[in-house]
């Protein structure tokens, strides 16, 4: 996971560095994106100072001081995956005959949580079409996406280099045909970009991964809802790219050794980021208070690139799906802890006729 993000990272300076898209933004676009969206970039400025004492926090909040407001809140996946996993040994090491029907509750559960996410994605086309209307309508001159533009494609860019290169790495470490394991995967990469959260696209993600690429689910049910939590490749390279667009944008000097930082920050962050929309707009304020950018140049950085940044979410969301599901195809390969999947209709809803 942490070898992806790296990639990811490295991937977005080297995009951002020779698309330059900070340069195309005009002072009065900075003006003007700083007076309608001010508010909204101190609260979350102020929201990373509450949540955040450095790149390693994560480590110390691990562990849960209440696990029932850990569970009832998508901002701390880490606390619910540290819990689950002393929850199971705890499991393993009394009688089967009462561990039995507390597996059995645990699985009624989940197939409930699958039928009711089956049929949320029925809905969620028309979720993002109204999604998208406000975006547009909340932003009164529309030259501002031409100014954004640039940024945008940078983004994007990389977000499509990425899910090039996962095709490329479940070809080596799997030796099946890319193509397949985009297939496979595509109502969650959906869910992932109606939704703009990794946390919420969970159970499909684990469903797509063992019942249509064939992976144990040993290996989903641990490697799947820790990749949900601590790999945020789209979100690190979007990270990347923004913290340099907004300091070129904003005139403010970025150094070898600076670009350098954010490959380390942003890794770090991506880490510690919650697996909910608009997580990856907070942890940048990590990245560039890691650059030393001042709070008054912060906040306007942050609130040229609020405009754009709910479409953006949900594309990275998709890369970050991708990325989970990529892995865990991968290390179940190499583990023998893949099977040949039974055949299944693509959107799940009626089991194919042998």
């Amino acid at each position: 996971y942490i070898s992806t993000t790296v990639i990811a990272v490295t991937i977005g300076l080297i995009l951002v560095n020779i698309i330059q898209p900070g340069q195309n933004v005009s002072n009065e676009t900075i003006a003007q994106m700083s007076s309608s969206f001010s508010d909204n970039m101190k609260s979350n400025i102020e929201t990373a100072h509450a949540t955040s004492n450095g790149p390693l926090q994560f480590i110390v909040d691990m562990v849960p001081d209440n696990f029932f407001k850990s569970a009832s809140s998508n901002g701390n996946m880490l606390q619910v995956i540290f819990f689950a996993i002393f929850f199971g040994l705890a499991l393993l090491l009394i009688d089967k005959r009462i561990a039995k029907p507390v597996v059995d509750l645990f699985t009624g559960l989940n197939e409930v949580i699958m039928k009711m996410v089956d049929l949320i994605m029925l809905m969620a086309p028309y979720a993002v079409f109204a999604l998208l209307c406000s975006l547009i309508t909340d932003i009164s001159q529309p030259d501002i996406f031409i100014a954004m533009g640039w940024y945008v494609m940078t983004v994007l860019l990389g977000l499509c280099i990425m899910l090039l290169i996962y095709g490329i790495i479940v070809k080596l470490f799997t030796g099946k045909n890319p193509m397949h394991f985009y297939k496979a995967i595509s109502p969650a990469q959906l869910l992932a970009f109606s939704t703009s959260s990794s946390a919420a696209t969970l159970p499909v993600t684990m469903e797509r991964v063992e019942e249509h690429l064939g992976v144990d689910k040993e290996v989903t049910s641990f490697v799947c809802p820790l990749g949900a939590t601590i790999n945020m490749d789209g979100t690190s390279l979007y990270q990347a790219v923004a913290a340099v667009f907004i300091c070129e944008a904003m005139h403010f000097h970025l150094s070898l050794s600076d670009q350098l930082t954010i490959i380390l920050t942003a890794t770090l962050a991506s880490i510690g980021s919650a697996a909910v929309p608009g997580a990856g707009l907070i942890m940048l304020v990590i990245v560039l208070e890691s650059l030393n950018v001042p709070t008054e140049t912060m906040a306007v950085g942050l609130s040229l690139i609020f405009a754009v940044d709910r479409p953006l979410d949900m594309s990275r969301t998709i890369v970050n799906v991708t990325g989970d599901c990529c892995v865990a195809f991968s290390i179940a390969t190499m583990l023998g802890k893949v099977h040949t999947p039974k055949p299944k209709d693509w959107d799940d809803n009626f089991d194919a006729v042998a």
